[in-house]
């Protein structure tokens, strides 16, 4: 068997067991203050009885160990600073980036073919509520609508005249049956034939079938009148679409039609933007949308510089499928009308309040699985490590959560320690 792989093997594993369970001895003894420096250097005055006074290196060995800055003089711990820090509440800002929005904004076209008759206003141009934007030629339209109105009013005509023959139907009703009660009771006496009751018969029938006639040329006179007006309802809304109108107040974003040109259903006579409010979008990440509530207040800087403020007042339930995110929309005012359609913005909107503390962001170090966190002083001086969460990053700090009320975090020395080992803390208040 061989036995170089052996001592290998047993060299690797003293050498893993002393650089990682027993590190702090090896390396207090590298540094010569350690029990086995001690041990060391008593052993070799035992051994050396006879020192030269020219041997500079006997002299250097005999010679007192100084200890380390990092290191307390009478306990042998590591010294470090730390800072007595108290959480605080701090505006908890969704942070987000968008843009504006017009907050209305119509592309007005044409319901009907016909000629522009109207000279065409400019882009730019303020419009009223109602004010003309497009007049279109009429045409035959005014014939066809006389036309329909003369339907009607012979429609109409032909009521009086289907109402009598009902009447007369009812009255012949009437005569025949009072002409067949006759015609039994003399039949019953012995005075009439029953042929005569018969023909009584026949003509209550006749009478009855008249009265449905009559009742059924009512009700086509009836539909006629319906027919007749949706004719001239029809006609008349064919004329007001001659007349294309501003449908709120608001600004031209695009010339109207030109005169003499031909407009066609959905051909478009102009564009109107509505800008004394304008709204700003963004998409908020999946992480932070429950944390925005409608009517909160929110604050955007646009690319010019601009500053404004509005609320929130929209937040959308679905997800857009491909980003994951939510839509957000936040009404601003706009009087002076300084802010346009489409500017980049980035949005701040206001969130619920939350408990940090502002630490030296040098503070900040990672455990052996990679966690972000802080190392504490507990009370009985014992190294801790507190995982923490990034709220805010300023120029003079950094803004954690996940600590406690109160704290006590290593603010220098941080690195030299691990959880679990005793320090020699040296504390300063949080300003």
């Amino acid at each position: 068997m061989r036995i170089i792989p052996l001592i290998t093997a047993a060299t690797v594993t003293v050498g893993t067991y002393m650089f990682v369970i027993e590190r702090d001895r090896v390396m207090s003894f590298a540094r010569g203050d350690g029990p086995l420096f001690a041990s060391a250097q008593a052993e070799t005055v035992s051994t050396d009885t006879e020192i030269s006074p020219t041997d500079t290196f006997a002299a250097a060995e005999t010679a007192p160990v100084k200890t380390p800055a990092v290191l307390s003089e009478e306990t042998g711990r590591v010294k470090v600073v730390a800072l007595r820090s108290v959480a605080r509440t701090i505006d908890s800002a969704v942070v987000l980036r968008g843009q504006t929005q017009a907050l209305r904004q119509v592309e007005v076209r044409s319901e009907t073919s016909a000629t522009v008759l109207s000279e065409p206003l400019r882009k730019g141009a303020h419009v009223a509520k109602g004010d003309l934007l497009c007049e279109l030629a009429s045409g035959t339209r005014p014939s066809v609508l006389a036309e329909a109105k003369a339907r009607l009013i012979e429609a109409e005509a032909r009521v009086p005249e289907a109402r009598a023959r009902l009447d007369e139907a009812h009255a012949r009703l009437r005569e025949a049956e009072i002409n067949l009660n006759a015609a039994k009771r003399l039949s019953e006496d012995g005075y009439a034939s029953d042929t005569r009751v018969a023909a009584a018969e026949a003509a209550e029938r006749t009478a009855i079938a008249a009265i449905a006639s009559a009742q059924s040329g009512l009700q086509s006179t009836q539909a006629g009148i319906q027919s007749a007006a949706a004719i001239v309802a029809a006609a008349e809304k064919e004329m007001e679409r001659l007349t294309i109108t501003a449908p709120f107040d608001g600004l031209l974003e695009s010339d109207t039609a030109e005169l003499g040109s031909l407009m066609q259903p959905g051909s478009l006579c102009g564009t109107v933007i509505q800008l004394d409010s304008v709204k700003l979008v963004g998409f908020v990440p999946e992480i932070d949308v429950n944390r925005i509530e409608i009517g909160a207040l929110a604050g955007a800087e646009l690319a010019a510089g601009a500053q404004v403020k509005g609320r929130v007042t929209f937040v959308s339930r679905s997800a857009d499928p491909e980003t994951r995110t939510f839509e957000v929309e936040i009404e601003v005012p706009n009087p002076d009308l300084q802010i346009r359609d489409g500017q980049t913005a980035d949005i701040v909107i206001a969130a619920d309040g939350a408990k940090a503390h502002k630490l030296p962001q040098s503070a900040l170090t990672l455990n052996n699985e990679g966690q972000l966190g802080v190392r504490t002083v507990s009370t009985n001086q014992v190294v801790d490590f507190v995982p923490v969460k990034l709220l805010r990053d300023e120029s003079d700090g950094v803004w954690l959560s996940g600590l406690p009320e109160k704290a006590d975090v290593i603010v220098l020395g941080q690195d030299f320690v691990t959880q679990g080992v005793l320090v020699a803390p040296t504390y300063k208040e949080a300003l």
